[in-house]
């Protein structure tokens, strides 16, 4: 868990004094809370170090993806261009990037609410299609409603089934110990294997031949574009949940709860807090952000259920979770920025030869810095607190 952005006042906020503040800022870091007060400069170290670690992780991937191209005797330079042309170069690149962005805001929420209890959930790819196709199944029989009800009934629905299909791994940590991870990734394997199998049976529209599919919503209940805009609403959805999400976590007795619970277990459980609960509620909540993306994307770009849900948003937002530091608020621009590595696929396979999968590749550098970035926080004494005579 991302311990980065705990706030300084945590011992005056949580109830015992300093010990949740201590446990909010990680067990390595007990000896600080005292020298805290005393050093003013800490925080804007402190803020420094978390802003620098997933920066210099991005230049370290970008240089060895780059070496990568010289050896596939390709140009990095024609490669940035082509990346920035395709995503960010024209009106219609953006509005691509930022429709690709709309669903990895929510899927990032899936993987970022719960690590800031110390929980790594990796199956969003699963709550994702479980969530459009429980949205459709929710839709189809009242068609014939008003549209705003028949979003809302889809929407419910598949947040629903999204809060479910996470929430199981919450409760197998929570009340049987299971590893969250190995249980979030073996229910996504089993989450998507359902899926296929009600898309191919059950729920299957007769006339979808070669792409087997549910039936379809129709184009008079698809969500219309924002105005002045090709972008489905799906963005702005994505942008207000990332706000709810900063203001629970940061502001909210809950949030500090559960800072508490990740940062320091066994200090949460000697403070009184329902460490259960907290568990269980971070990953229904994630869960549902991810069963809405589901939702959206059915009711906004393909109109029915099929193979084109399972998109690796789920996997993506992985990703982008770890980049943001598990922070709601710095999930928006990595989001855009992974969004229009994404858009900027075809471009590259038309004007460089190279498959779509050169970004997942890229994607694949990224995770590994920012991975190798984390085991350097702490470690250097000037990001440190200091006491100081005065």
């Amino acid at each position: 868990m991302s311990t980065a952005d705990a706030p300084d006042a945590a011992a005056r906020e949580g109830p015992g004094g300093s010990l949740p503040a201590a446990a909010a800022a990680g067990v390595g870091i007990l000896p600080a809370a005292a020298a805290a007060p005393a050093d003013r400069w800490y925080p804007w170290r402190r803020a420094a170090e978390a802003g620098m670690a997933p920066l210099l992780a991005l230049l370290g991937a970008f240089a060895a993806f780059a070496l990568f191209l010289l050896l596939l005797d390709k140009s990095p330079v024609e490669f940035l261009d082509l990346v920035w042309r395709g995503a960010f170069g024209s009106w219609f690149s953006l509005q691509n990037t930022l429709q690709r962005a709309a669903p990895l805001l929510l899927t990032a929420l899936c993987v970022a609410i719960p690590a800031r209890l110390g929980l790594v959930i990796i199956g969003g790819e699963a709550a994702v299609a479980l969530g459009g196709l429980a949205a459709v199944a929710a839709g189809l029989p009242i068609l014939g409603a008003p549209a705003i009800l028949v979003w809302l009934v889809m929407g419910l629905a598949g947040a629903a089934a999204g809060a479910f299909w996470i929430g199981l791994s919450g409760w197998l940590r929570a009340e049987r110990g299971v590893n969250e991870t190995i249980a979030s990734l073996v229910l996504a394997y089993i989450g998507l294997a359902l899926f296929n199998h009600l898309v191919e049976g059950l729920l299957r529209d007769p006339a979808s031949l070669n792409k087997p599919s549910t039936w379809g919503i129709g184009d008079a209940l698809m969500l219309p574009a924002l105005p002045g805009t090709d972008v489905h609403p799906g963005l702005v959805i994505g942008l207000l949940a990332c706000g709810f999400a900063w203001v629970l976590i940061s502001r909210t007795a809950i949030g500090f709860a559960g800072r508490v619970t990740g940062g320091n277990l066994r200090a949460a459980q000697l403070q009184g807090l329902p460490v259960r609960k907290l568990m269980i509620g971070a990953c229904l909540l994630g869960g549902g952000f991810a069963g809405l993306a589901g939702m959206i994307e059915v009711a906004a770009v393909h109109g029915r259920a099929n193979a084109s849900l399972i998109a690796g948003y789920g996997w993506s937002g992985i990703l982008i979770a770890f980049l943001a530091r598990h922070n709601p608020l710095a999930i928006v621009p990595m989001a855009v920025l992974l969004g229009g590595l994404g858009a900027a696929g075809g471009l590259l396979q038309r004007r460089m030869d190279m498959p779509d999968a050169t970004v997942v590749v890229l994607q694949g550098f990224i995770f590994v810095a920012i991975l190798a970035s984390d085991t350097l926080l702490g470690r250097y004494p000037w990001f440190q607190p200091r006491r100081t005579d005065s």
